[in-house]
């Protein structure tokens, strides 16, 4: 018997390692002498870094760049298995949770410290790259990120330093000095979100307040990503007002994709490719994956999804086992997967199950596959 285990992240209380190590106690409790093979995943956000290192016995290499508020720090990326191919995680760089509550402020954050991981891969000679979405605490429509790699943004004739703030001030990009190597690297973003650049459902207005923005400030950010986009347009003929997925990460996704010709693709279908996921599957006799709460959003695209339709063209069954199943949503789920548990059974407030999950994990996956045998 052959058994893959492949959760994502449990938010707030597992990485999607350590689900996928308290699944595996709790199978082999029931089948000892069974192949159990584990590939915990990511869909573009935090943690998308570690698991390709994992799932690929890929190499981190350790560089300075600076945070959201441009402080010197330590951070990552990532070289697959493959020796080819660079992992850069903006939330190592620009990541909401490198700052304290009290510092957040999409209008002071700036995207450079990922722009300079960019640049460190460069310089290492990748020219190939995977760049995860997910996490940011910025809303500068990927300015920053642009300036480490040449660009310059430029009002009445002056030097500009970007940041959320400072998006409806630019008169001018001048991209001459943009590093070319760029231009000659095969950039995949991986992301799991489809917002526009602007609107309603744009960066600002979604994302703005979870990274510290009060309702003025989404109305001002939103105005200054629409001034870039409008000279975007200008500059590089790509309208990134409307656009689907380039509002991921403060509007990120739409500077790699308008200057530096990156590809948007989904965040799990990126990740699953890379570790090479399906050969995995044609021998499998089933998979158990899970995820902190599986629902409409689940159905969406989110990793469990791409797991599913990955894992339907082998017919292999798919076991969910999650911190909490929407009721609402089971019937349409179960079009996808062929059970769904919940670590939540009611008599526990949600602190506890947070505290005890992968305890809780590892013996709900043991209870479900007895029932299998």
């Amino acid at each position: 018997m052959k058994i893959v285990i492949a959760p994502d992240a449990f938010k707030g209380s597992l990485h999607a390692e350590e689900a996928a190590d308290a699944i595996y106690s709790g199978v082999k409790k029931v089948y000892p002498h069974a192949e159990v093979v584990r590939l915990p995943v990511a869909d573009g956000g935090e943690g998308t870094l570690s698991v390709l290192m994992s799932s690929t016995g890929g190499t981190l290499r350790t560089v300075s760049v600076q945070d959201p508020l441009g402080r010197a720090m330590d951070a990552h990326f990532g070289v697959l298995g493959d020796g080819e191919t660079a992992v850069i995680e903006m939330a190592q760089a620009s990541g909401l949770l490198l700052l304290a509550d009290h510092e957040l402020d999409p209008m002071k954050a700036s995207t450079f410290g990922t722009g300079q991981l960019i640049r460190h891969a460069l310089d290492a000679g990748y020219r190939k790259m995977i760049i995860g979405l997910g996490g940011s605490a910025t809303n500068d429509g990927g300015t920053g990120l642009l300036e480490a790699l040449g660009v310059r943004f430029l009002a009445d004739g002056q030097l500009v330093q970007m940041n959320g703030s400072k998006l409806s001030f630019i008169h001018e990009i001048d991209i001459s000095q943009l590093d070319k190597r760029v231009l000659e690297t095969d950039i995949r973003i991986a992301s799991d979100v489809d917002n526009p650049f602007v609107g309603e459902q744009g960066a600002s207005f979604v994302f703005g307040p979870q990274k510290g923005a009060d309702a003025e400030m989404v109305l001002r950010l939103d105005e200054g990503l629409r001034h870039l986009a409008d000279m975007t347009e200008r500059q590089t003929g790509v309208r990134l007002h409307e656009l689907r997925g380039a509002g991921a990460a403060g509007g990120s996704a739409g500077a790699l994709l308008a200057y530096c010709g990156a590809n948007l693709e989904s965040g799990i279908d990126v990740v699953l490719e890379a570790m090479d996921f399906a050969k995995h599957l044609s021998s499998a006799d089933f998979i158990v994956t899970g995820e902190g709460k599986t629902d409409r959003q689940t159905l969406a695209g989110k990793a469990l999804m791409g797991i599913a339709k990955l894992a339907r063209v082998e017919n292999v069954p798919v076991i969910v086992i999650s911190g909490a199943i929407e009721e609402a949503a089971r019937q349409e789920l179960l079009k996808w997967f062929t059970e769904l548990h919940s670590l939540d059974d009611g008599g526990k407030s949600l602190a506890e199950l947070m505290a005890q999950a992968a305890k809780l994990l590892e013996n709900k996956a043991s209870t479900v596959l007895q029932h299998r045998q």
